[in-house]
Protein backbone atom coordinates (compact mmCIF):
# COMPACT_ATOMS: atom_id res chain seq x y z
CA UNK A 1 0.00 0.00 0.00
CA UNK A 2 3.03 2.32 0.33
CA UNK A 3 3.22 2.87 -3.43
CA UNK A 4 -0.51 3.67 -3.56
CA UNK A 5 -0.13 6.16 -0.70
CA UNK A 6 2.79 7.82 -2.53
CA UNK A 7 0.76 8.21 -5.72
CA UNK A 8 -2.29 9.53 -3.89
CA UNK A 9 -0.14 12.01 -1.98
CA UNK A 10 1.42 13.28 -5.22
CA UNK A 11 -1.96 13.25 -7.00
CA UNK A 12 -0.54 11.59 -10.10
CA UNK A 13 0.56 8.15 -11.24
CA UNK A 14 -0.81 4.71 -12.13
CA UNK A 15 -2.37 2.56 -9.42
CA UNK A 16 -1.98 -1.22 -9.32
CA UNK A 17 -4.99 -2.46 -7.31
CA UNK A 18 -3.34 -5.77 -6.34
CA UNK A 19 -2.56 -4.63 -2.75
CA UNK A 20 -6.21 -3.59 -2.25
CA UNK A 21 -7.49 -6.93 -3.57
CA UNK A 22 -4.99 -8.76 -1.37
CA UNK A 23 -6.34 -7.10 1.79
CA UNK A 24 -9.82 -8.45 1.09
CA UNK A 25 -8.67 -11.86 -0.14
CA UNK A 26 -6.55 -12.41 2.98
CA UNK A 27 -9.57 -11.57 5.15
CA UNK A 28 -11.73 -13.99 3.14
CA UNK A 29 -9.14 -16.77 3.28
CA UNK A 30 -8.83 -16.37 7.06
CA UNK A 31 -12.61 -16.39 7.50
CA UNK A 32 -13.02 -19.53 5.38
CA UNK A 33 -10.25 -21.32 7.28
CA UNK A 34 -11.39 -20.32 10.78
CA UNK A 35 -15.03 -21.12 10.08
CA UNK A 36 -14.18 -24.41 8.35
CA UNK A 37 -16.41 -23.25 5.51
CA UNK A 38 -16.84 -25.00 2.18
CA UNK A 39 -18.42 -22.31 0.00
CA UNK A 40 -19.19 -23.25 -3.60
CA UNK A 41 -20.06 -21.02 -6.55
CA UNK A 42 -21.42 -22.23 -9.89
CA UNK A 43 -20.91 -20.02 -12.93
CA UNK A 44 -22.76 -20.50 -16.22
CA UNK A 45 -21.24 -19.58 -19.58
CA UNK A 46 -23.31 -19.82 -22.75
CA UNK A 47 -20.93 -18.26 -25.30
CA UNK A 48 -17.41 -18.70 -26.65
CA UNK A 49 -16.49 -15.13 -25.73
CA UNK A 50 -12.73 -15.11 -25.15
CA UNK A 51 -12.93 -12.30 -22.58
CA UNK A 52 -15.49 -14.16 -20.46
CA UNK A 53 -13.51 -17.39 -20.66
CA UNK A 54 -10.32 -15.63 -19.57
CA UNK A 55 -12.10 -13.85 -16.71
CA UNK A 56 -13.63 -17.16 -15.59
CA UNK A 57 -10.17 -18.77 -15.60
CA UNK A 58 -8.65 -16.12 -13.33
CA UNK A 59 -11.73 -16.13 -11.09
CA UNK A 60 -11.39 -19.88 -10.62
CA UNK A 61 -7.68 -19.58 -9.79
CA UNK A 62 -8.32 -16.85 -7.20
CA UNK A 63 -11.27 -18.66 -5.61
CA UNK A 64 -9.44 -21.97 -5.34
CA UNK A 65 -6.46 -20.26 -3.69
CA UNK A 66 -8.79 -18.72 -1.11
CA UNK A 67 -10.61 -21.94 -0.19
CA UNK A 68 -13.64 -21.40 -2.42
CA UNK A 69 -14.79 -23.99 -4.94
CA UNK A 70 -15.52 -22.39 -8.30
CA UNK A 71 -17.32 -24.53 -10.89
CA UNK A 72 -17.68 -23.26 -14.46
CA UNK A 73 -20.40 -24.89 -16.55
CA UNK A 74 -20.49 -24.29 -20.30
CA UNK A 75 -24.06 -24.90 -21.50
CA UNK A 76 -26.42 -23.99 -24.31
CA UNK A 77 -28.35 -20.81 -23.62
CA UNK A 78 -31.70 -22.56 -24.12
CA UNK A 79 -30.80 -24.88 -21.23
CA UNK A 80 -29.74 -22.06 -18.89
CA UNK A 81 -33.04 -21.52 -17.06
CA UNK A 82 -33.32 -25.20 -16.08
CA UNK A 83 -29.67 -25.21 -14.98
CA UNK A 84 -30.20 -22.15 -12.77
CA UNK A 85 -33.28 -23.74 -11.15
CA UNK A 86 -31.30 -26.91 -10.44
CA UNK A 87 -28.58 -24.83 -8.79
CA UNK A 88 -31.20 -22.91 -6.78
CA UNK A 89 -32.42 -26.23 -5.35
CA UNK A 90 -28.96 -27.66 -4.67
CA UNK A 91 -27.95 -27.14 -1.02
CA UNK A 92 -24.30 -27.69 -1.96
CA UNK A 93 -24.34 -24.59 -4.18
CA UNK A 94 -24.10 -21.30 -2.26
CA UNK A 95 -23.70 -18.80 -5.08
CA UNK A 96 -24.76 -18.58 -8.73
CA UNK A 97 -23.41 -16.31 -11.45
CA UNK A 98 -24.13 -16.00 -15.16
CA UNK A 99 -21.88 -14.47 -17.80
CA UNK A 100 -24.09 -11.98 -19.64
CA UNK A 101 -25.23 -11.21 -22.26
CA UNK A 102 -27.07 -14.45 -22.96
CA UNK A 103 -30.02 -13.35 -25.12
CA UNK A 104 -29.86 -9.65 -24.35
CA UNK A 105 -32.64 -7.27 -23.32
CA UNK A 106 -35.64 -8.38 -21.28
CA UNK A 107 -34.81 -12.08 -21.53
CA UNK A 108 -31.57 -11.50 -19.65
CA UNK A 109 -33.43 -9.41 -17.06
CA UNK A 110 -35.81 -12.34 -16.63
CA UNK A 111 -32.91 -14.77 -16.13
CA UNK A 112 -31.46 -12.51 -13.44
CA UNK A 113 -34.68 -13.06 -11.50
CA UNK A 114 -34.63 -16.82 -12.06
CA UNK A 115 -31.54 -16.85 -9.83
CA UNK A 116 -32.68 -17.12 -6.21
CA UNK A 117 -31.88 -13.89 -4.27
CA UNK A 118 -30.42 -16.18 -1.60
CA UNK A 119 -27.76 -17.34 -4.12
CA UNK A 120 -27.46 -14.21 -6.27
CA UNK A 121 -23.73 -13.62 -5.83
CA UNK A 122 -23.77 -10.82 -8.43
CA UNK A 123 -26.55 -8.88 -6.69
CA UNK A 124 -28.56 -8.52 -9.90
CA UNK A 125 -31.97 -9.91 -8.88
CA UNK A 126 -34.87 -7.48 -8.46
CA UNK A 127 -34.78 -8.01 -4.69
CA UNK A 128 -31.10 -7.11 -4.42
CA UNK A 129 -31.37 -4.16 -6.81
CA UNK A 130 -34.36 -2.77 -4.91
CA UNK A 131 -32.38 -2.98 -1.68
CA UNK A 132 -29.41 -1.22 -3.27
CA UNK A 133 -31.46 1.65 -4.70
CA UNK A 134 -33.19 2.16 -1.33
CA UNK A 135 -29.93 1.80 0.64
CA UNK A 136 -31.29 -1.21 2.55
CA UNK A 137 -28.28 -2.92 4.14
CA UNK A 138 -29.91 -6.01 5.71
CA UNK A 139 -32.37 -8.68 4.56
CA UNK A 140 -33.98 -9.17 7.97
CA UNK A 141 -35.38 -6.97 10.74
CA UNK A 142 -32.81 -8.25 13.25
CA UNK A 143 -30.05 -7.05 10.88
CA UNK A 144 -28.15 -10.32 10.94
CA UNK A 145 -28.22 -11.07 7.18
CA UNK A 146 -26.36 -8.54 5.06
CA UNK A 147 -27.49 -7.67 1.53
CA UNK A 148 -25.37 -8.41 -1.53
CA UNK A 149 -24.18 -5.59 -3.80
CA UNK A 150 -23.10 -5.98 -7.47
CA UNK A 151 -19.41 -6.92 -7.56
CA UNK A 152 -18.02 -4.38 -10.05
CA UNK A 153 -19.68 -1.28 -8.54
CA UNK A 154 -18.71 -2.49 -5.07
CA UNK A 155 -15.11 -2.97 -6.21
CA UNK A 156 -14.92 0.66 -7.35
CA UNK A 157 -16.40 1.94 -4.10
CA UNK A 158 -13.77 -0.04 -2.16
CA UNK A 159 -10.98 1.28 -4.40
CA UNK A 160 -12.13 4.87 -3.87
CA UNK A 161 -12.26 4.22 -0.14
CA UNK A 162 -8.74 2.75 -0.05
CA UNK A 163 -7.42 5.75 -2.00
CA UNK A 164 -8.48 7.85 0.99
CA UNK A 165 -11.16 9.79 -0.89
CA UNK A 166 -13.87 9.03 1.67
CA UNK A 167 -13.92 11.55 4.55
CA UNK A 168 -14.70 9.33 7.54
CA UNK A 169 -14.88 12.37 9.85
CA UNK A 170 -18.25 13.21 8.27
CA UNK A 171 -21.51 11.44 9.22
CA UNK A 172 -22.47 8.19 7.47
CA UNK A 173 -24.00 9.02 4.11
CA UNK A 174 -21.86 12.16 3.71
CA UNK A 175 -18.38 10.66 3.33
CA UNK A 176 -18.21 11.94 -0.28
CA UNK A 177 -19.92 15.27 0.42
CA UNK A 178 -18.64 17.98 -1.90
CA UNK A 179 -17.22 15.50 -4.43
CA UNK A 180 -18.29 15.56 -8.07
CA UNK A 181 -18.21 12.20 -9.86
CA UNK A 182 -18.76 11.53 -13.55
CA UNK A 183 -19.55 7.98 -14.67
CA UNK A 184 -19.46 7.34 -18.42
CA UNK A 185 -21.71 4.26 -18.39
CA UNK A 186 -25.31 3.91 -17.21
CA UNK A 187 -25.82 0.16 -17.62
CA UNK A 188 -28.07 -1.64 -15.14
CA UNK A 189 -25.19 -3.95 -14.28
CA UNK A 190 -22.55 -1.36 -13.39
CA UNK A 191 -23.10 2.32 -14.18
CA UNK A 192 -26.50 2.96 -12.62
CA UNK A 193 -25.92 0.94 -9.42
CA UNK A 194 -22.56 2.67 -8.96
CA UNK A 195 -24.13 6.12 -9.42
CA UNK A 196 -26.70 5.29 -6.74
CA UNK A 197 -24.08 3.96 -4.33
CA UNK A 198 -21.85 7.02 -4.64
CA UNK A 199 -24.85 9.36 -4.35
CA UNK A 200 -25.88 7.49 -1.20
CA UNK A 201 -22.42 8.30 0.15
CA UNK A 202 -22.93 12.02 -0.47
CA UNK A 203 -21.41 12.59 -3.93
CA UNK A 204 -23.01 14.57 -6.74
CA UNK A 205 -22.93 12.19 -9.69
CA UNK A 206 -23.14 12.94 -13.41
CA UNK A 207 -24.30 9.72 -15.09
CA UNK A 208 -23.46 9.70 -18.79
CA UNK A 209 -24.62 7.45 -21.61
CA UNK A 210 -25.34 7.82 -25.31
CA UNK A 211 -28.67 9.56 -24.58
CA UNK A 212 -27.16 12.31 -22.44
CA UNK A 213 -26.44 13.22 -18.81
CA UNK A 214 -28.58 12.57 -15.71
CA UNK A 215 -27.65 13.75 -12.21
CA UNK A 216 -27.82 11.46 -9.17
CA UNK A 217 -27.80 12.72 -5.60
CA UNK A 218 -29.16 11.60 -2.25
CA UNK A 219 -32.94 12.12 -1.97
CA UNK A 220 -34.84 13.82 0.84
CA UNK A 221 -36.07 10.49 2.17
CA UNK A 222 -33.45 8.35 3.87
CA UNK A 223 -31.95 5.85 1.43
CA UNK A 224 -33.61 7.24 -1.72
CA UNK A 225 -31.91 8.69 -4.78
CA UNK A 226 -32.96 11.88 -6.53
CA UNK A 227 -32.45 11.87 -10.30
CA UNK A 228 -32.62 15.12 -12.27
CA UNK A 229 -32.24 16.17 -15.89
CA UNK A 230 -29.45 18.62 -16.68
CA UNK A 231 -28.18 20.77 -19.52
CA UNK A 232 -24.59 19.99 -18.49
CA UNK A 233 -22.79 18.18 -21.32
CA UNK A 234 -20.54 15.17 -20.94
CA UNK A 235 -17.41 17.26 -21.44
CA UNK A 236 -18.57 19.90 -18.95
CA UNK A 237 -19.29 17.19 -16.37
CA UNK A 238 -15.80 15.73 -16.84
CA UNK A 239 -14.23 19.16 -16.33
CA UNK A 240 -16.00 19.43 -12.94
CA UNK A 241 -14.97 15.95 -11.77
CA UNK A 242 -13.00 14.95 -8.71
CA UNK A 243 -13.53 11.34 -9.80
CA UNK A 244 -13.99 10.16 -13.40
CA UNK A 245 -15.16 6.57 -13.97
CA UNK A 246 -15.01 5.12 -17.48
CA UNK A 247 -16.73 1.99 -18.79
CA UNK A 248 -17.26 2.12 -22.54
CA UNK A 249 -16.49 -1.29 -24.13
CA UNK A 250 -14.89 0.08 -27.29
CA UNK A 251 -11.17 0.62 -28.00
CA UNK A 252 -12.13 3.52 -30.25
CA UNK A 253 -13.70 5.48 -27.40
CA UNK A 254 -11.24 7.85 -25.71
CA UNK A 255 -11.80 10.82 -23.42
CA UNK A 256 -9.76 13.90 -24.33
CA UNK A 257 -7.07 14.14 -21.65
CA UNK A 258 -7.26 17.95 -21.65
CA UNK A 259 -10.81 17.79 -20.21
CA UNK A 260 -9.73 15.97 -17.05
CA UNK A 261 -8.76 18.16 -14.07
CA UNK A 262 -5.29 17.78 -12.60
CA UNK A 263 -5.25 15.57 -9.52
CA UNK A 264 -8.54 13.86 -10.38
CA UNK A 265 -9.00 10.13 -9.82
CA UNK A 266 -9.63 8.26 -13.10
CA UNK A 267 -10.97 4.70 -12.78
CA UNK A 268 -11.36 2.53 -15.88
CA UNK A 269 -13.50 -0.63 -15.73
CA UNK A 270 -13.96 -1.25 -19.45
CA UNK A 271 -12.03 -4.09 -21.04
CA UNK A 272 -10.09 -1.42 -22.95
CA UNK A 273 -8.64 1.85 -21.67
CA UNK A 274 -11.00 4.77 -22.38
CA UNK A 275 -8.26 7.37 -21.96
CA UNK A 276 -4.64 7.62 -23.05
CA UNK A 277 -2.27 6.15 -20.48
CA UNK A 278 -0.31 9.43 -20.47
CA UNK A 279 -3.08 10.90 -18.30
CA UNK A 280 -1.23 9.40 -15.31
CA UNK A 281 1.17 12.37 -15.56
CA UNK A 282 -1.58 14.64 -14.19
CA UNK A 283 -4.11 12.33 -12.49
CA UNK A 284 -4.40 9.23 -10.33
CA UNK A 285 -5.12 6.53 -12.92
CA UNK A 286 -6.63 3.16 -12.04
CA UNK A 287 -6.51 1.38 -15.43
CA UNK A 288 -8.04 -1.96 -14.35
CA UNK A 289 -10.11 -3.16 -11.39
CA UNK A 290 -10.57 -6.89 -12.14
CA UNK A 291 -8.64 -8.22 -9.12
CA UNK A 292 -10.78 -6.25 -6.68
CA UNK A 293 -13.95 -7.30 -8.52
CA UNK A 294 -13.02 -10.96 -7.99
CA UNK A 295 -12.36 -10.25 -4.31
CA UNK A 296 -15.83 -8.69 -4.03
CA UNK A 297 -17.33 -11.78 -5.70
CA UNK A 298 -15.71 -13.91 -3.01
CA UNK A 299 -16.91 -11.50 -0.31
CA UNK A 300 -20.47 -11.68 -1.61
CA UNK A 301 -20.30 -15.48 -1.68
CA UNK A 302 -19.29 -15.60 1.98
CA UNK A 303 -22.25 -13.41 2.88
CA UNK A 304 -24.61 -15.74 1.02
CA UNK A 305 -23.00 -18.80 2.59
CA UNK A 306 -23.37 -17.33 6.10
CA UNK A 307 -26.97 -16.28 5.42
CA UNK A 308 -27.84 -19.79 4.21
CA UNK A 309 -26.16 -21.50 7.15
CA UNK A 310 -28.02 -19.22 9.54
CA UNK A 311 -31.37 -19.92 7.84
CA UNK A 312 -30.77 -23.68 8.01
CA UNK A 313 -29.78 -23.43 11.68
CA UNK A 314 -32.91 -21.42 12.48
CA UNK A 315 -35.08 -23.87 10.54
CA UNK A 316 -33.48 -26.85 12.31
CA UNK A 317 -33.99 -25.28 15.75
CA UNK A 318 -37.60 -24.51 14.96
CA UNK A 319 -38.23 -28.10 13.82
CA UNK A 320 -36.58 -29.51 16.97
CA UNK A 321 -38.71 -27.27 19.18
CA UNK A 322 -41.87 -28.56 17.51
CA UNK A 323 -40.79 -32.19 17.96
CA UNK A 324 -39.90 -31.66 21.64
CA UNK A 325 -43.16 -29.88 22.43
CA UNK A 326 -45.27 -32.14 24.72
CA UNK A 327 -48.54 -33.42 23.36
CA UNK A 328 -51.67 -31.93 24.88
Amino acid sequence: MEEIERIVSGKKGKIDVTPIATIFRNEIKEEVTKGQMKPRIVAFLTTDDAGAIEYAKWTKIACNRDGIEFILKKIERLDLEDAIIDANNDDEVHGIMVYYPVFGGMLDAYLQDVVSPAKDVEGMSTTNRFNLYHNIRFLDEKQTKKCVIPCTPLAMVKIIDHLGIYDKSLPMGEHLKGKNVTIVNRSEIVGRPLAAMLANDGAFVYSVDISGVICFQAGKRQGTIKMTETTVTRDEAIQKSDILILGVPSPKFKIDESLIPEGAVVINFAGCLNVEESVESKTILVPTIGKVTIAMLERNLLRLYQNQMQSRSTSSSSSSAQIDQPQQ
